[in-house]
């Protein structure tokens, strides 16, 4: 089998915008499964990786979340206020690192270890982001502040604590659409909250 590398001869390469992150528009050659080449233009969008974090507390079986404004979901239809898993950009530091300071950011709770759980592409079309997903156990001596996220980054995000089968209804009721905070779910129906 080819390499995938050998199959991919760029042309050119422009960039779009860098204003908040980098999109590029890039014409390159792709060689075909039958050994012809054929010429492909993309647009690609580039904000780095993140990571997000599922809090679980197995005792109570219930769940860490935020809801918070976002942006691109309201231009789309939506009323904006998403549910989600905490989650944040790398911004140079490892996964692990990243994480532990978005959840304490987010949410005020201070954590130790964390465990990764995979990895995914979420929208491998056009974005270039890898997620990182990790769960972590809490319990109320983690708190160390109300969390809320920083000001300076436009962030006013609302902590919830909530009972995990009710995470799982909030999915089915449309109430979660964020794709991530759904895979974390699942992830711990399947692994964390076994019946």
């Amino acid at each position: 089998m080819i390499p995938t590398a050998d199959r991919v001869r760029v042309i050119d390469t422009q960039i779009l915008s860098n204003d908040w992150y980098v999109l590029k528009k890039t014409v390159f050659d792709f060689q075909r499964a039958d050994g012809s080449w054929q010429r492909q233009r993309r647009e690609t969008y580039d904000r780095g990786n993140g990571a997000t974090l599922l809090l679980y507390q197995l005792a109570t079986r219930r769940v860490v979340l935020t809801r918070q404004f976002c942006f691109p979901a309201f231009v789309n239809g939506h009323h904006g206020m998403l549910v989600e898993a905490c989650a944040g950009l790398l911004d140079q530091a490892t996964p692990e690192e990243r994480i532990r300071a978005e959840v304490e950011e987010e949410t005020g709770y201070r954590i130790g270890q964390v465990q990764k759980v995979f990895e995914a592409f979420m929208s491998p079309g056009s974005v270039t982001e890898k997620l990182y997903f990790f769960v972590a156990a809490y319990d109320a001596s983690h708190k160390a502040s109300d969390g809320g996220g920083l000001a300076e980054e436009g962030e006013d995000i609302e902590v919830l604590e909530i009972p995990f089968d009710e995470a799982m209804d909030m999915v089915s009721r449309g109430e979660i659409v964020d794709g991530k905070t759904i895979m974390l779910l699942q992830h711990a129906a399947l692994h964390i909250f076994k019946h």
